[in-house]
């Protein structure tokens, strides 16, 4: 039977890969995106964001028969509290991010994504009191060499960098303890914005200097489209998420921070002097030895997994 299994299986997989790797690969490469939207002031960009990726959401919902979910999370007291602490730090997120991508911080924007699987261990000894294995100490301390040296070469503190690991680490730290799925977590917290959102948009449009229906079709185009995005690699990756290990999904994450990368230095030309080429060696060594150790406790857990079904039976 389990041969019978195993090509439903590897095909399940190839699909999991081929959906996390596009989201992933849409994630890394959006600073084009937002660099094409770089005459439009950045809080700007991050209303329409919030407003169209609430209406991108709102059919994805109703064809995945979500309404119950998203009802049961507006009706809950303490999810909805949940919702807006996270709907502010993901906004801060979202805001900071298109920021300084427009800003020509790209490689900061990199670094901070590099930085943030380490945050979350990081986060998790700190507030979940999670005690760390020799190895993710050993990474963690890698990665605070790497910041330190950066600050102490450039006499410039990475804060682009950090607060963006740190806001999505805090953010998935929340997200965890609400009781919903991705795309319904997402659709709530761009509802609590969308009226703030409206409201801004509006206001600029009296005032005659909102980019919107003001500038030309393709800026209005590409200010809708930031649904796409938003949405679409959120949906990829949930769908990936669903067939493949953690350890395999902590992998593909790299492609984010590593199309970033690329593009920074190769396509917008960003500055790499040495203190930024050493401090993204200490935290690539870093995120080696991270994922060296994932992929060692996971093949430890199945192991053992397999000894107790042999004994139990």
């Amino acid at each position: 039977m389990s041969d019978l299994n195993a090509p439903s299986a590897s095909r399940s997989t190839l699909i999991g890969v081929a959906c996390a790797s596009q989201a992933f690969l849409i994630w890394g490469l959006s600073p084009i995106y937002w660099k094409c939207l770089r005459d439009v002031p950045a809080f700007e960009i991050l209303m329409h964001r919030i407003i169209w990726s609430f209406v991108f959401l709102l059919p994805v919902l109703a064809a995945q028969r979500r309404w119950g979910e998203f009802l049961s999370a507006l009706r809950s007291p303490r999810t909805l509290a949940l919702l807006l602490t996270t709907t502010l730090i993901v906004a801060f997120n979202w805001f900071l991010f298109i920021w300084s991508i427009n800003s020509d911080h790209v490689l900061q924007t990199s670094l901070g994504y590099y930085i943030n699987p380490l945050v979350n261990v990081f986060l998790g000894m700190l507030i979940l009191k999670e005690r760390l294995r020799p190895l993710q100490k050993l990474a963690v301390v890698l990665a605070g060499v790497g910041v330190t040296y950066f600050t102490c070469r450039l006499g410039e503190f990475p804060w682009v960098a950090l607060a963006l690991a740190f806001s999505f680490g805090f953010y998935g730290l929340l997200r965890k303890m609400a009781p919903v799925s991705s795309p319904v977590g997402l659709c709530v917290e761009t509802l609590l914005l969308s009226i703030p959102a409206v409201t801004y948009l509006v206001y600029l449009d009296r005032m005659g200097v909102g980019a919107f229906l003001h500038v030309n079709a393709r800026t209005d185009l590409m200010l809708m489209g930031a649904a796409l995005v938003t949405g679409l690699p959120l949906l990829l990756f949930t769908m990936g998420a669903r067939r493949l290990h953690l350890s395999t999904i902590g992998f593909l994450q790299y492609i984010a921070p590593s199309g970033t990368f690329l593009l920074a230095v190769f396509v917008f030309h960003e500055p790499l002097v040495r203190a930024q080429l050493v401090t993204f060696v200490l935290i690539w060594a870093a995120l080696g030895i991270f994922s060296a150790d994932s992929v060692l406790h996971y093949r430890g857990a199945l192991r053992r997994g397999r000894l107790d079904a042999e004994h139990q039976q």
